[in-house]
């Protein structure tokens, strides 16, 4: 699985009505083959991924492809990538509450 997999089959993966009043825009800025620049839009109920940053970010990660896909196989603590760099969160708050959404914890 690559970043770009894994964010462009995020709306297909997230359970009926978890949607419903979040408003939020998050970019991903995702170095490597498997990677690329993505915005997820969530309103109306709907989430949207788009292959470039569209909006104003509420949150940016920025990261490797690997690090990144290491993060979601559960081979690299994401607190670790975090503190060591290898992850890089604008708004850690807002990634908090939206992890559970994004399919993080």
């Amino acid at each position: 699985m690559t970043a770009k997999e894994f964010l462009t089959n995020l709306p297909s993966q997230v359970p009926d009505g978890m949607l419903d009043d979040v408003e939020t825009n998050f970019h991903f800025d995702i170095s490597g083959e498997g990677g690329g620049q993505f915005a997820i839009e969530v309103s109306n109920g709907k989430m949207t991924v788009h292959e470039s940053f569209i909006g104003v970010e509420k949150c940016k990660i920025t990261g490797s492809q690997d690090n990144f896909i290491k993060v979601l196989s559960g081979k690299l603590n994401p607190m670790m990538a975090v503190l060591t760099g290898k992850i890089k969160i604008s708004n850690q708050g807002e990634l908090i509450k939206y992890a559970k959404v994004f399919g993080l914890m």
